[in-house]
């Protein structure tokens, strides 16, 4: 190798190590600022100008997720130091679910202060009480028969759910023809009323709940079944209104992964109960005339999926999804009108031998209630 080459060879070594030295310069002033950055809001003690959010605490939340909502809204840069802060604190232990109204300007000593405190207001004024299987306007109407709010006020706060503040609402297919974009998402739990609950804290504190209990654990396993939130609530959601025995969730699930894959229509009675109650499934049979009603959540009319969530699903039937039994069924019927129990069938002449209505017997009789999954 010539002179020339190595001295080339060596400017080439040169800058390489300068560059690599700029960066390690680089990275490791980024590192002391990171580090100056968390604390300083790990100590910090002054309240400056900023402004007010509104954020729901829900009931059981652990300091981390308590850590995450602040994060959320804003009012906090670092979660990792709002829990040290607090184990350290004298408000350890002591934060308490509820709707507060904190500041961006705050410190965080500030914010523990206030998630502590007693409640001025008097405390809970009742209880809502979601359950398994509520939909939107059933949710409604127990809000204005509790005297919440009104159904109208309760929906509307509904509507106005941006996904910008829950990003799990992208999962909601632009332009899908559904009743609301919401339905599925409001977790079904028991929520404390206080005199500062509102409609919009209440649905977002449901929402809020969703996202507790829908983990990373479990959002995980979804897309390892490549599904998002959204198709995992509408299959959670047609389990809940179908099944009152735990150990058939999984079992329906896999009926109705079957008849997806094959290309069957699922031909579930609950979706045809959805649009013709208007959501309130005051009804609990169908006839062969509503089996034809032209609504995109009709599984007998159309084949695939409803276009959304029929209700609000609990936290089994969205595992009974995400854990489906694998097998050979394709048709079910009930077999006790009390305990709901099920049968389950592998081919249509066995699900008819057994006593299992189908849609030919619905139109002879002219009406008819069928709760089989054919």
């Amino acid at each position: 190798m010539t002179p020339g080459k190595i001295s080339i060879k060596i400017v080439k070594i040169m800058i390489a190590l300068c560059a690599m030295l700029a960066l390690g310069m680089i990275v490791m002033t980024r590192i002391k600022e990171y580090r100056a950055e968390y604390e300083a809001e790990m100590t910090n003690t002054e309240t400056k100008k900023g402004v007010d959010v509104k954020v729901v605490i829900p009931e059981n939340a652990s300091v981390k997720q308590i850590a995450h909502i602040l994060y959320k809204n804003g009012l906090i840069k670092f979660e990792g130091a709002f829990v040290d802060r607090l184990q350290d604190s004298e408000y350890r232990g002591m934060l308490k679910h509820g709707t507060y109204t904190l500041n961006t300007g705050m410190n965080t000593l500030d914010m523990m202060a206030i998630m502590s405190a007693e409640d001025e207001t008097g405390g809970v004024l009742q209880k809502l009480v979601v359950p398994e299987g509520f939909t939107i306007d059933q949710i409604a109407a127990r809000c204005e028969k509790q005297d919440i709010c009104t159904a109208d006020e309760f929906i509307n706060a509904c509507k106005s759910v941006t996904k910008t503040k829950f990003p799990f609402l992208e999962d909601v297919p632009a332009g899908v023809d559904v009743k609301y974009r919401l339905e599925g998402y409001l977790f079904p739990a028991t929520y404390d009323i206080t005199a500062e609950t509102t409609p919009e804290s209440l649905v977002e504190w449901m929402l809020d709940t969703f996202t507790i209990y829908y983990n990373d654990k479990l959002q995980a396993k979804a897309a390892e079944l490549g599904l998002n939130s959204y198709q995992v609530v509408s299959m959670a959601s047609m389990i809940e209104r179908e099944c009152r025995i735990p150990d058939e969730r999984p079992v329906i699930a896999g009926v109705i992964n079957n008849r997806l894959k094959d290309d069957m229509p699922l031909q579930i009675d609950s979706t045809v109960l959805y649009p013709i109650t208007d959501g309130m499934y005051d009804r609990q049979e169908v006839t062969y005339d509503d089996l034809e009603v032209d609504s995109p959540y009709n599984t007998y009319k159309y084949t695939g999926m409803p276009a959304g969530p029929i209700c609000n699903p609990g936290l089994a039937c969205i595992e009974a999804v995400l854990e489906p039994t694998e097998h050979n069924y394709y048709y079910y019927h009930i077999v006790d009108a009390e305990t709901g129990e099920h049968a389950f069938f592998e081919t249509y002449e066995e699900h008819v031998n057994s006593g299992g209505k189908t849609v030919e017997q619905m139109k002879q009789e002219a009406e008819g209630g069928s709760d089989d999954g054919e």
